[in-house]
């Protein structure tokens, strides 16, 4: 592992040095390409030259432990126990920062919300959760774009598909895959009775034309107008668009804008990251079958999170997390849940690998 720490080190000293040739910076195209491999690269090295300078000066106190003094080698001691201990913090730092990267991290999500269990109270409660992420990718300063929906009659919404757009979108959001499930009291319930409904949550990576190619003669398109609650018509032409893929049966739906066109492509970007994931999903069954256990398996059937409003409280099962701040959770404030589930999911990873020590 060394040496693999080496060849990267090498590799980002030539970068430095191609970053300032005239040549280079003359094409933009590849500039930009450096300096993106640069930026990568930057994360590790800076650690890695940290870990070799602590690994000298641990050599150096251990040779004072031969000296004849004995304070010398009392102090080279305490000494070299807290090199060992930094020693430690930087290669447990290492092993994740060589850690395969996911590709798709970066990339913009597709996101699905749909009422399960518990009637117009699940409809209610896919509304808040769509304001809930929403609201997280406000403040992440990505955007949000609504793609389908089907609103609820007592609010909310039967099901709801929008694009977030912005770096770093599917990494954030890829361990939100599954059902959500809230405990509390309807406005309806005259008893005050705690009811309990459920949410399911799909996250798909947005897939691009490099990623996934599909021949246009497997693609039906149906138009038809648009409609809202209750089934009234919202709309005087048939701008709504329903695309279907024969081979597979998959079936995406845009009627959120007023122009054909565009919401004939809305409905071909989200059929072609419904296919993309499916694909995905059945690679990764066949390489690993212990892996719907797993965080970041986006398992939609298991219940992975409960809101318990009565007690202020959200309880996150797979890694045991509670936290007694539900109302910030509710505006957005979801980035601790994020980093938690990505610590996890890293140790997890970690164990499963050979590391670096």
């Amino acid at each position: 592992m060394i040496e693999k720490l080496k060849g990267i080190e090498e590799r980002y000293v030539k970068l430095e040095h191609l970053l300032s040739d005239p040549e280079v910076i003359k094409d933009q195209q590849k500039y930009q390409k450096y300096v993106k491999e640069h930026g990568e690269l930057n994360r590790i090295v800076p650690v890695f030259r940290n870990y070799e300078g602590v690994l000298s000066q641990l050599a150096e106190a251990r040779d004072l432990l031969k000296d004849s003094d004995p304070e010398i080698r009392a102090m080279a001691r305490e000494e070299i126990a807290a090199l060992e201990k930094k020693a430690e913090t930087l290669t447990s730092k290492l092993n994740l920062l060589l850690m395969p990267k996911d590709p798709r991290d970066d990339k913009n999500v597709i996101l699905e919300i749909r009422a399960g269990t518990g009637g117009e109270e699940a409809g209610i409660f896919a509304g808040d959760l769509f304001r809930m992420y929403s609201r997280y990718a406000e403040n992440k300063n990505w955007k949000t774009d609504i793609i389908e929906k089907n609103d609820s009659s007592a609010g909310g919404f039967k099901e709801i598909v929008c694009l977030v757009q912005g770096r770093g979108a599917f990494g954030a959001f890829k361990y939100e895959s599954g059902t959500h499930r809230v405990q509390r009291v309807p406005e309806t319930e005259t008893q005050g009775r705690i009811h309990t409904s459920a949410v399911t949550v799909a996250v798909l990576p947005e897939a691009e034309d490099i990623d996934i190619e599909i021949n246009p003669a497997d693609i039906k398109v149906d138009v038809f107008r648009a409609s809202g609650p209750g089934g009234q018509s919202v709309n005087t032409t048939d701008s709504a668009v329903r695309v279907t893929h024969v081979p597979t049966g998959v079936v995406a739906t845009c009627q959120d804008e007023k122009s054909q066109h565009k919401n004939k492509a809305k409905a071909l970007n989200v059929l072609k990251s419904r296919i993309l994931d499916a694909r995905v999903r059945e690679e990764d069954a066949r390489r690993a079958a212990d892996r719907k256990g797993q965080v970041g398996t986006g398992d939609r059937s298991g219940r992975i999170r409960t809101y318990n409003f009565p007690q202020g409280r959200m309880t996150d099962h797979r890694i045991g997390l509670t936290l007694y701040k539900l109302d910030s959770i509710m505006e957005g404030d979801i980035q601790g849940i994020v980093d938690e589930l990505k610590t996890y999911h890293q140790a997890q990873a970690l164990q499963d690998s050979h590391t670096f020590a």
